[in-house]
């Protein structure tokens, strides 16, 4: 029993850390989005961070000592997704994964508007 038990215990951190994983993975241009914008600020996108951390910070899925971190060392994060919200909160593609807050532009969009900035320059 007890070693079934523990065996459980195994699996689901096993398949959680691997959601996590595969979740990262898919969200990795949204991630470098809101390294980038960590980096270089502007004033918008930390206007818009700011109004996303204030729901985060009242979410009781935000994860403040880093125990469902995705990457170790990166907290606060998001407990849903395992996102640090440092970063998650910058990127404008990405969007809660409870739905408190919602991307602003899909990846598709804001490559387009980017490229046409970048052309007209």
């Amino acid at each position: 029993m007890f070693l079934e038990m523990g065996y459980f215990i195994y699996n689901q951190r096993t398949k959680m850390g691997l959601e996590k994983f595969l979740g990262a993975f898919r969200s990795a241009p949204q991630i470098l989005e809101g390294i980038k914008n960590s980096v270089f600020k502007k004033e918008h996108i930390e206007a818009e961070a700011a109004l996303r951390w204030s729901m985060c910070r009242e979410c009781p899925s935000l994860d403040t000592e880093g125990k469902k971190c995705f990457a170790p060392g990166t907290q606060p994060c998001c407990g849903e997704c395992g996102c640090s919200l440092g970063f998650k909160t910058r990127s404008l593609a990405s969007s809660c994964p409870l739905g408190k807050w919602k991307a602003i532009m899909d990846e598709e969009t804001e490559h387009k508007l980017k490229n046409s900035i970048n052309y007209e320059n």
